[in-house]
């Protein structure tokens, strides 16, 4: 019989069923590998190129369940084969459910083993996996630009930009970063009244402080050193459009003294200057910093607070609008797939499972910066392999305390008597200690 090139790692804490499987896997003419812990499997799957897993259910620390969840999205394309010795309707289907093909019941006799085997290795994927169909979006709720979305707090944000973007009226854009508060804020300018108007995006925490105000407003020919000649700020920049003043947390207390009086009297006065000008713009403004702690700390002015926040806008974190993932997903796989590839692509039903799963710390600027990467590492159909690891299943192992030197030598001894099955004349030779000595230890 010719050697199977086939690699299969076995994972059992028990080191007679580990013994037992390696010879018969051997004696089936595989390559086998043998691991007594689930860290130990993940050493060898890092490592090594597994073709079959086979694992035990019931395991100290960590349980085969959570080797099988880790390896279904790190490993996707290898077969998984579990082991129990108790049996149930329920345990099979969550085993199956965790991504294996199949699970064999202790004790197993050796064609029982090979056809499980044979029936794992067999059950490869297909190469052309079913595509996610697109979600489609309610034409009825008004969408702007290219916002997209479709949960229940996007609806809601679309109804207040539908009514704010044919006044001038201020609002305050709050919500964490990464979250699309400057789409919404370009969302209200380009789609009312105003949109032939200029639409001037400034970020107040890019701005040192010293310049701000002359930023902001401009200034005069002498005003300070280096101001050789006259020149607008952004305020006039943006006349007869929108404003928008991102991260508006970050201007210093003389700035907000000034904005202040720019919303109170829609008039600026230049840095140097004591002549007043007319402005005729509208102030959107973001923040991600909770405005009413700043306040608490005397950071920001209360009454400027007030002047902003005309209507407020929530964009809640992209966590908690995950039905809102397969869309963006669609959008941005239509951007960067015709920017890089020239053609339209798709996502796999696992991978966008696991995208949907994910928190999104970053927020939708993460998602679209995972998407872009897939795009530019898949060979076609966005899949599971395509995706950071970090997005992937991850196992937490317990912490392991600290034991004197004695405890850890006697496990360590009794580890080595359990892989020699009791042996001592082996286990001292891989203690590399005599068996008195070994016999001195274990009394």
């Amino acid at each position: 019989m010719a050697l199977h090139r086939e690699n299969i790692l076995v994972v059992d804490d028990d080191t007679g069923i580990l013994e037992l499987l390696s010879r018969q896997l051997k004696g089936l003419e595989y390559h086998a590998y043998k691991a007594i812990s689930v860290k130990e499997a993940l050493f060898i799957l890092k490592d090594g190129a597994i073709d079959l897993l086979i694992t035990d259910i019931q395991m100290p620390e960590v349980d085969g369940l959570q080797l099988l969840k880790y390896a279904n999205e790190h490993y996707p394309k290898m077969p998984k084969l579990v082991l129990t010795g108790y049996p149930s309707v329920d345990g099979a289907l969550e085993v199956l459910r965790s991504g294996a093909v199949d699970y064999l019941t202790k004790p197993f006799t050796m064609e029982e083993l090979k056809s499980a085997v044979e029936k794992a290795l067999a059950h490869r994927p297909k190469v052309n996996e079913p595509v996610v169909k697109t979600p489609q979006v309610d034409k009825s709720v008004p969408v702007f630009r290219e916002m997209v979305g479709d949960s229940k707090a996007f609806h809601q944000i679309n109804n207040i930009i539908d009514r704010v973007k044919n006044n001038r009226a201020t609002v305050l854009i709050r919500g964490e970063s990464g979250t699309g508060k400057e789409l919404v804020a370009r969302a209200i300018h380009y789609s009312g009244a105003f949109a032939k108007g200029p639409f001037v995006a400034v970020n107040c925490g890019a701005i040192p402080e010293n310049l701000q105000e002359a930023e902001l407003f401009g200034y005069v020919k002498g005003a300070f050193t280096g101001a050789n000649e006259n020149r607008n700020g952004f305020f006039q920049a943006a006349s007869g459009g929108t404003l928008f003043l991102d991260e508006i947390g970050s201007a210093c207390l003389a700035v907000q003294t000034k904005l202040l009086r720019a919303l109170q009297e829609k008039e600026i006065t230049k840095v140097g200057s004591r002549r007043t000008e007319k402005v005729e713009i509208r102030i959107v403004a973001a923040t991600n910093v909770d405005l009413v702690e700043a306040i608490a700390n005397k950071q920001f002015r209360e009454d400027l607070y007030y002047r902003l926040t005309v209507v407020e806008i929530n964009v809640p974190p992209l966590r908690e609008r995950k039905s809102d993932i397969p869309l963006l997903v669609d959008r941005f796989l239509h951007k960067y797939g015709v920017e890089y590839k020239d053609r339209l692509l798709r996502i796999s039903p696992e991978a966008l499972k696991i995208l949907e799963r994910y928190g999104w710390p970053g927020n939708i600027r993460e998602l679209e910066n995972v998407v872009q990467r897939a795009v530019i590492m898949s060979d076609g159909q966005i899949d599971v392999k395509d995706l950071p690891t970090n997005l992937k299943f991850q196992i937490d192992f317990p912490e392991t305390p600290f034991l004197p030197l004695r405890e850890m030598e006697r496990q360590y001894i009794k580890r080595v008597l359990d892989h020699t099955q009791g042996n001592k004349s082996k286990a001292a030779e891989i203690l590399q200690i005599d068996r008195k000595t070994l016999r001195d230890k274990l009394d």
